[in-house]
């Protein structure tokens, strides 16, 4: 894992083993989206398909991996004094063309995202008027305000297997595309548990 500071908040990087991506990947594709499981009313997004995962499914198949990058990017954080992680919620986003996430911040105390499927050609600007719009399909972390040698805005272009550590506070957004294809990601929501 590597742990970078942006700007303010420390924000942690690290690849998804390939064995959970195929996990989630195929649980979703079989997947039928039902009132019971349907997540996108309760989030920002103007994103149709959006699904919670089941607090049995996260223990079975995506707790140990996510709690070690949590507890190695706490860690490098300088963080030691935490007793328990509690992995709160999570939920895949199916985002297809011109679909976004507008900027929100997430509860808990740390959230992350994590990258499943990305469209080729994602990333293919269109011209509007002579410039070339550079955010198709990225990420956008904001914090704080454009400073003399103080950016406010930390742009990433996810990869798969990417996954993304950040304390829930911090804010961002989604970008659409114009490319057909899906950009599939998770989020989740943790709740850290100090030692007394």
């Amino acid at each position: 894992m590597k742990i970078f500071k942006a700007f303010g908040p420390t924000m942690g990087k690290s690849k998804l083993s390939k064995k959970i991506i195929k996990i989630i990947n195929d649980h979703i594709d079989k997947l039928t989206i039902t009132k019971k499981n349907d997540y996108s009313s309760k989030l920002a997004s103007q994103i149709k398909n959006e699904v919670k995962f089941t607090g049995a499914f996260i223990k079975k198949n995506l707790s140990k991996e996510l709690k070690k990058n949590i507890k190695e990017y706490l860690r490098k954080s300088d963080l030691n004094n935490f007793k328990e992680i509690k992995i709160m919620n999570l939920w895949v986003v199916k985002q297809f063309k011109n679909e976004y996430n507008p900027i929100h911040y997430h509860e808990g105390q740390i959230s992350g995202i994590g990258y499943l499927k990305i469209p080729k050609n994602m990333n293919q600007n269109k011209m509007v008027k002579n410039k070339k719009i550079k955010t198709n399909g990225t990420i956008d972390f904001i914090n704080g305000q454009k400073n003399f040698l103080s950016k406010s805005i930390y742009n990433l272009n996810p990869k798969l297997g990417d996954l993304l550590i950040f304390p829930n506070y911090l804010m961002h957004t989604a970008y659409p595309f114009n490319v057909n294809g899906e950009r599939r990601s998770f989020s989740f929501n943790a709740k850290i548990i100090f030692k007394k």
